[in-house]
């Protein structure tokens, strides 16, 4: 089998090495999925994503996502710095701006200014947390909770907790077998975490957490993201924080990303810059 064209791309950030990487393999629709897995598991990133042809005549191309350990149906990074992967390729044109993806969320509607890529997100449920977890939650935190956390399911699922400020969301120091363990417990993908942020024009701080993926944390996590928005959304928190606002995460990883999230009529869009590290042939054999 010849070699596949593959990328590096860092996710919410215009520096190198500052966001969230992901490995787009182009043009992948010679592997199965155990294959794909494989190559997901050897890149040790938090997704790797293979671009494929469109299977519905209404998405410009498809697109599979999987962390280390299992696909997912949707995740916010992976989709923008795809985005970015195949528009760099020219392998799709924009249409005034937009295209659709297919992926396993359904058709997203995607844009683009030419600088930074937009996802419109599937649909988030939210499910406030049993009260008897709370307490759980709180220990396996180490950090009390302001109001109630939870449960948002956007493709990932993910615990949403409001702790307050940003200094207390960058001073956690978690026992990674302890969110592990409760996120087997909750059935969820992994635990996010957000505050206040009082400087650096960022309105909030958010760090993700999913060890029970093979990912300690997240340095920058869209579908993270998109869970906080939904959660501020349900608690009527909007009205503190604005219906379009910028979110830093991966500080704690020595990265500096920058998200951008609009929410018009319920609907939320996830937005970040996009740059290549990395580009060459994924070599098969």
């Amino acid at each position: 089998m010849a070699g596949l064209q593959f990328k590096q791309v860092d996710v919410f950030t215009r520096v190198p090495f500052r966001g969230n990487p992901v490995a787009v393999v182009l043009g992948a629709d010679a592997l199965d999925g155990g294959e794909m897995q494989r190559i997901a598991a050897w890149t040790n990133l938090s997704e790797t994503t293979f671009v494929l042809p469109p299977s519905s005549a209404g998405a410009d191309y498809r697109l599979r996502i999987f962390t280390p350990r299992a696909e997912l149906p949707f995740a916010g990074h992976p989709t923008i710095g795809s985005l970015h992967a195949v528009l760099e390729a020219r392998l799709v044109t924009p249409r005034n701006g937009r295209l659709r993806q297919e992926c396993g969320a359904g058709i997203l509607e995607l844009s683009t200014d030419g600088e930074r890529h937009w996802v419109k997100s599937p649909p988030a449920s939210v499910a406030s947390l049993e009260q008897r977890r709370r307490d759980e939650v709180e220990r396996t935190l180490g950090a009390a909770i302001s109001g109630t956390p939870r449960i948002v399911n956007v493709g990932p699922k993910w615990l949403v907790a409001d702790l307050g400020d940003s200094v207390t969301v960058a001073n956690l120091a978690l026992d990674m077998a302890s969110v592990a363990q409760l996120s087997a417990l909750l059935e969820i993908t992994g635990i996010t975490v957000f505050g206040a942020a009082d400087d650096d024009g960022a309105a909030l701080h958010v760090r993700s957490f999913a060890p029970a993926h093979g990912i300690a944390e997240d340095p920058v996590c869209g579908s993270g993201n998109i869970s906080v928005a939904a959660y501020l959304h349900a608690a009527g928190l909007l009205q503190r924080f604005g219906s379009s606002y910028e979110a830093r995460q991966g500080m704690a990883l020595g990265r500096d990303g920058r998200v951008s999230i609009r929410i018009e009529g319920g609907e939320i869009f996830l937005g970040g810059n996009a740059v290549t590290c990395v580009e060459g042939e994924l070599r098969l054999s």
